[in-house]
């Protein structure tokens, strides 16, 4: 049995519905499909197809090689592709993951930009404020900012970006502005669970000098887009990534505190498991990416802040 043969066989008869529609569309007969399915199951030792006499469905292990097979095939596709000099059209899913403010703030729309130029590659993202092992949980790739993770990763910088520290004009009003960082111990901070230290926030002075302060407050949460709408309606103070309050603090729903101060900063990496095999599609989008946040591939590990 030749595998490949089989696993585009399989993938055929899942995407037409049938096995008359799959034989018609490989040009074999409907018996010599149906045998090449039993050979494919034989050898796997599992059914991947329910068949009755009116409907096909997969299995449970079927849905599971059949999401996997049509990876295989686009990665040979893209293999041939590029032996042929035709690679200019990638094709298959990219499992890409991110935090929830990168996924809103920069990967989503360099996401739709790309999908426009490479119609035939589509996108599975999970967005999730953890550290998500890429390799164990088979990704092709993540948007981090901080530390890249494992050794055996292969990081490409993207980027850059700073903590800022801000309020609501209400809040402000309410409770005073700050002239030193250690006026925050007098206020409401918004902490952020995945930081490396969520409530000992560091600052360093127009003189070099470094300021850590210890900060308590009435909210401490794993989601900067939910610290940043609490801070929106005067609760707190938040000390946030300046691309997520850059909109807000130019439209004066939020005020800058401490300007002269300087929070700390990260650098934005893509991280993907090597560089070796790096598929076109995902090299692809890795550079697209790269040049929307307006920057190349530096080489050097990542800082020790993590966010």
């Amino acid at each position: 049995m030749d595998r490949w043969q089989a696993m585009q066989a399989f993938v055929r008869v899942v995407e037409s519905g049938s096995f008359v529609a799959a034989a018609e569309r490989l040009g074999i007969s409907t018996s010599s499909l149906s045998r090449l399915i039993a050979e494919l199951e034989q050898h796997l030792g599992a059914r991947l197809l329910n068949r009755t006499t009116r409907r096909l469905s997969l299995t449970e292990s079927g849905q599971s090689y059949y999401e996997r097979c049509v990876a295989l095939l686009a990665e040979l596709a893209e293999a041939e592709a590029l032996v042929g000099q035709s690679a200019a059209q990638p094709r298959g899913t990219i499992r890409l993951t991110c935090s929830y403010n990168m996924a809103e703030q920069r990967v989503a729309p360099a996401i739709a930009t790309f999908a426009e130029r490479y119609p035939d590659v589509n996108f599975e993202l999970v967005v999730s404020d953890r550290v998500v092992d890429i390799v164990e949980e088979g990704f092709d790739l993540a948007v981090r900012v901080g530390q890249v993770g494992a050794e055996s990763l292969v990081a490409r910088r993207l980027g850059s970006m700073q903590l800022v520290l801000a309020a609501a004009p209400a809040y402000i009003a309410r409770h005073g502005a700050l002239a030193v960082p250690q006026d925050l111990a007098r206020h409401n901070a918004l902490t952020y669970a995945y930081a490396v230290t969520p409530r000992l926030w560091r600052f360093t002075g127009p003189d070099g000098s470094v300021h850590d302060v210890r900060v308590t407050g009435s909210l401490h949460a794993n989601s900067g887009d939910a610290l940043l709408a609490a801070a929106l309606a005067g609760l707190g103070v938040v000390n946030e990534p300046d691309f997520m309050l850059d909109a807000a603090l130019t439209a004066g729903r939020l005020q800058r505190l401490l300007p002269d101060h300087t929070g700390q900063g990260g650098e934005i990496w893509a991280v993907y498991p090597s560089r070796r095999h790096l598929s076109l599609k995902v090299r692809l989008f890795v550079d697209h990416v790269a040049q929307a946040f307006g920057t190349g591939a530096v080489p050097g590990a990542a800082g020790s802040f993590t966010r």
